[in-house]
C-alpha cells in the first residue's frame, strides 16, 4: 500500500537541504494568537529593563577562568543567582568546567543554565551526574534550533552525513529549595516553552543566542546573573555585552567588570529582601504581571 505524506518535511530536506522548521508558520512571532501571554512578556521585558544593571563584561582565558572566579569567592565574597554556562561544544571545556567552584559561585536558592550541543550531550550529562549531582539537581531541559545552516549559532558538524545534529540542549539545574506555589518572588514557571527557535530576525553579529538569555530572564527574579563561556571562539565571532548581566569569556568586547561598581550597581537597580542572613537582588514585578503569569493549581482544586 501507498501512503501520500503531505508533511513529509525530513524527507524534504534531503532533496531540497532546507530545515523542517523553516515551514512553521508562526516561528517569528510564536505569541500569535495569545495576547495574554503577549502582554505578560512585555511587561516583564520593561521590568527586567528597569531593574538591569549595566552591562559588565570579563576578559579572561579559560585556562585561568577557575582562579579568577575561586578569587571572587573567597576574597570579593561574590555570588550569583543565575549562572549561565555555554557552551559545551568542544572536548577541552570539560577540564575547565571540573575546577569551577559553582557550589560556591551561586547562592541558594540559585539555578545553573548549562547547554552543549547534542554531539556532547553525554559528556554534560556525564558532567552533571558526577560533578554537580549532589550540589544541583535538574529541573528542565530546553531545546534551542537554529534557523539554518547560515546562522552564527549551528552546532559545528564533523561529517558530511545527510541528517546532521542541529539541536542545542540546555539542562536548567538548581541549588537551595524553590517551591513554585510559593516562591513567586523568585521564579516564573512556563513563561516561555521548553522548545526554542532562532527567528529570522535575531542578532545576527553575536555567537549568543538572544533566546538563552530571555528564557533565563523570564524565568528567574533574580537580578545577580553571570555568564561563562570556558572557550574561544576564533576571530571571526564575538561575545556582545548585555545589560543585566557579568559575561566571562576570552572574546567578550567589554572588559570593565569591576566588583565594587557591580555591586554598587545592583544595590541602586535591585529590589533588596532581607531573608534572614540572606540578601536577595530581586526585579521587582507588577500586580498585573501577577494576575497574567501562570501559575500551579491550588492543592484544593486539583
Amino acid at each position: 500500500m501507498n501512503v501520500k505524506l503531505e508533511n513529509d518535511y525530513s524527507n524534504h530536506y534531503i532533496h531540497s537541504g532546507i530545515v523542517p522548521n523553516t515551514y512553521i508558520s508562526n516561528i517569528d512571532n510564536p505569541l500569535e494568537g495569545y495576547p495574554k501571554l503577549q502582554k505578560l512578556k512585555e511587561l516583564k521585558q520593561k521590568q527586567i529593563e528597569k531593574h538591569q544593571i549595566p552591562p559588565f563584561g570579563c576578559k579572561v582565558k579559560p585556562k585561568d577562568m577557575p582562579a579568577v572566579i575561586t578569587n571572587w569567592c573567597t576574597e570579593k565574597n561574590l555570588q550569583f543567582d543565575v549562572v549561565m554556562i555555554g557552551a559545551l561544544s568542544t572536548e577541552s571545556v570539560l577540564p575547565v568546567l571540573n575546577q569551577l567552584p559553582l557550589a560556591k559561585l551561586c547562592a541558594k536558592p540559585g539555578f545553573l543554565f548549562i547547554w552543549t550541543t547534542e554531539k556532547h550531550i553525554l559528556e554534560l550529562s556525564v558532567f552533571l551526574n558526577t560533578k554537580l549531582n549532589k550540589k544541583f539537581r535538574r529541573s528542565e531541559e530546553l531545546i534551542f534550533i537554529p534557523v539554518n545552516k547560515n546562522s552564527n549559532v549551528f552546532p559545528e558538524q564533523t561529517s558530511d552525513a545527510v541528517f546532521q545534529n542541529q539541536q542545542w540542549h540546555c539542562w536548567m539545574c538548581i541549588t537551595g529549595t524553590v517551591r513554585r506555589s510559593s516562591d513567586s518572588h523568585l521564579i516564573h514557571c512556563n513563561v516561555d516553552t521548553d522548545l526554542q527557535f532562532e527567528t529570522s530576525n535575531s542578532p545576527v553579529t553575536s555567537h549568543i543566542p538572544d533566546t538563552i538569555y530571555k528564557v533565563a530572564e523570564n524565568f528567574s527574579n533574580s537580578n545577580r546573573r553571570l555568564h561563562i563561556i570556558p572557550y574561544s571562539m576564533g576571530y571571526n565571532l564575538f561575545v556582545r555585552s548585555r545589560p543585566g548581566w557579568v559575561i566571562m569569556s576570552p572574546d567578550v568586547l567589554l572588559d570593565n567588570f569591576d566588583p565594587i561598581k557591580y555591586e554598587s550597581s545592583l544595590y541602586s537597580k535591585s529590589l533588596i529582601n532581607n531573608k534572614g542572613n540572606h540578601v536577595q537582588y530581586l526585579v521587582s514585578q507588577t500586580q498585573e504581571i501577577e494576575e497574567l503569569r501562570p501559575k500551579s493549581p491550588n492543592n484544593s482544586n486539583r
